[in-house]
């Protein structure tokens, strides 16, 4: 019985095991803003420095999606996933010894570097992996990298109050995420390749890949190029309320901040939905709970909206609730449909260009609701959010009546 046990959960080290990589990943790109303040005053550089180098993390994280993908159609997941995170620990382990500030720049993008293989390799392991149970897998799997980024800044807290092992105390925060992703990353190439030995059968054993234009011509495809726009239309809403709903809570319903802080982190306190959301999606099909998920999105950012001049933190939370339900519930489910609508042979790739576009989209839009903010108004600002995700959700409907 206990043999037979073990074999049963034998079958769950492939997710287990991504998911840790991606949590890792997640968790060392958390743990640089809350110590920017302290970055900032060992090396005697500026906000706008930092900023601009955990910019440069996210855009070569952003840049290297498609690649990693198309190197995982060549030579295969594990493959890349490995090398990947071997090259996220090297960078998070040069951050773990006091050393100049262009050591911690070259430590920031290798880990933006390393990490830009995570999701859309781990997006298509997993879907191979278990393709029976995509949905509830990827819910696993995105929640894991949420948990991440909770984590973060209270191993930052943590450790601050410890004494330092190589160097300051802040830096034991890299050496043991770099340690653990050795040490999860040499479990990973050593379980999870018979995992998928009979799944994972989009590589040759000559290493041939698919030439470019075949990722291209997905997007020939009406119904194809319909949901990335839909993806691209939530990342750019998403992205943008994330970055400011602390602000305008203070600005626009005047909350305390510590009332508005309190509301944001409801946000993410719901993000536990994705593995509700990623199981029904493997019972009823992706494309209802899409529409579902971003129609509460929607719904919740509206409320946020349309009740801002109560400011009353009860309903105001209660909206923000509906927003992280839908915003969370709709990631794991996104995953899956594409996965189910991409050809084999060409999944990473085309995962990654998509992923590629939407990244571009959510970091182009803090941008320009800055603007619109001290333009037009917070308000105005947001409504236009709302109403990407109004669109999105007609276009996802549209696709599921028509499916």
């Amino acid at each position: 019985m206990d043999r037979s046990a073990l074999g049963r959960l034998g079958r769950f080290d492939a997710v287990v095991l991504t998911s840790t990589l991606w949590f890792l990943g997640k968790f060392v790109r958390f743990a640089f803003p809350p110590l920017f303040e302290r970055i900032g005053g060992v090396y005697g550089v500026s906000p706008a420095v930092l900023g601009s180098v955990f910019s440069g993390l996210l855009l070569v994280y952003a840049v290297l999606q498609f690649p990693s993908g198309l190197l995982a159609d060549r030579f295969g997941s594990v493959v890349v996933l490995g090398a990947g995170s071997v090259l996220a620990a090297v960078g998070a382990l040069a951050l773990a010894v006091d050393a100049p500030f262009a050591v911690l720049v070259a430590g920031m993008l290798t880990i933006g570097a390393g990490t830009g293989a995570l999701k859309t390799v781990g997006v298509r392991l997993l879907s191979r992996a278990y393709p029976g149970r995509t949905g509830r897998t990827l819910g696993v799997f995105d929640t894991f990298g949420s948990l991440g980024g909770v984590a973060a800044p209270a191993a930052v807290v943590a450790f601050a109050g410890l004494p330092g092992v190589f160097g300051s105390e802040w830096r034991t925060t890299f050496l043991a995420a770099g340690v653990a992703w050795l040490i999860v990353t040499t479990a990973f190439v050593v379980r999870v390749p018979a995992r998928i030995s009979e799944t994972d059968d989009g590589e040759t054993s000559d290493g041939a890949s698919a030439p470019v234009r075949e990722y291209a011509s997905l997007f020939r495809n009406p119904r194809f190029s319909a949901f990335v726009a839909v993806t691209v239309l939530f990342s750019f809403a998403f992205n943008a309320a994330f970055a400011f709903l602390p602000l305008y809570l203070t600005r626009e319903a005047g909350l305390e901040p510590a009332t508005a802080n309190l509301l944001f982190g409801a946000l993410f306190a719901v993000s536990l939905v994705q593995l509700l959301t990623g199981e029904l999606s493997d019972r009823t099909g992706e494309l209802p709970m899409i529409a579902f998920t971003l129609g509460l999105a929607a719904t919740g950012l509206g409320s946020v909206v349309l009740l801002t001049d109560t400011g009353d933190p009860v309903p105001l939370g209660a909206a923000i609730v509906c927003l992280g339900l839908g915003s969370h519930g709709y990631r794991p489910v996104r995953s899956a449909y594409l996965m189910s609508v991409i050809p084999a042979s060409v999944a990473g790739g085309s995962l990654g260009a998509v992923r590629t576009l939407l990244m571009i989209a959510g970091a182009s839009s803090p941008a320009l609701v800055g603007f619109l903010s001290e333009t037009a108004g917070f308000g105005p600002a947001f409504w236009l959010l709302t109403a990407a995700l109004v669109v999105a959700t007609a276009v996802s409907v549209a696709l599921w009546l028509v499916e």
